[in-house]
């Protein structure tokens, strides 16, 4: 019997402490552990972090402590909480942009888009962000292309506007660390 997609492929998933999007998490998470793939959840802080929806998630690390050479990808959930703790949070830049430069998946949602060109990431590259006049200011301050879409991809960087596009989100990076040739 074939394995499933991801077996064995390692997923950051990184959220605000508070107010992070649920579906933003969740959606996407179950897609991926549904093809084998194993995802740990990174905050500023471990312990229950609180949704905008009122999901209540176990945090397993704080964001300083992740290993980048230990994943794939890096997910960054969107909602209200991540311009307060996600944005300008330089241990997320600096594994951003250790991912990055290893040409690992790096994804963003909502308004977590804005993460991905604050550790200049986005640099003429064509991203999304949930249209707020702020994140979408971050993304071309970043140098990125903004584009009105509800799903952007460009190289292995994936953006997405908000929480309807969460499903696709999810999918899409499945799509894309599916091509990868990982051994266990």
């Amino acid at each position: 019997m074939a394995g499933k997609r991801l077996d064995g492929q390692e997923i950051l998933m990184v959220i605000a402490p508070q107010q992070f999007r649920d579906e933003e998490l969740t959606e996407p998470r179950d897609l991926f552990e549904g093809e084998g793939a194993r995802v740990t959840v990174a905050s500023t802080k471990v312990g229950t972090a609180r949704g905008m929806l009122g999901a209540a998630v176990q945090a397993d690390m704080t964001i300083d402590e992740v290993p980048s050479e230990d994943y794939q990808a890096v997910v960054i959930v969107g909602g209200m909480g991540s311009p307060d703790h996600l944005w300008d949070n330089q241990a997320l830049h600096k594994l951003i942009e250790a991912l990055y430069s290893h040409k690992k998946v790096v994804a963003a949602i909502c308004l977590s888009g804005a993460v991905l060109a604050r550790a200049g990431v986005l640099a003429g590259k064509k991203a999304t962000v949930w249209p707020d006049e702020a994140a979408i200011k971050a993304l071309t301050d970043g140098g990125a292309h903004y584009l009105k879409d509800h799903l952007v991809q460009d190289g292995t960087i994936i953006t997405a506007d908000g929480p309807e596009a969460a499903a696709d989100f999810g999918s899409r990076i499945v799509e894309e660390l599916a091509k990868v040739s990982f051994k266990v």
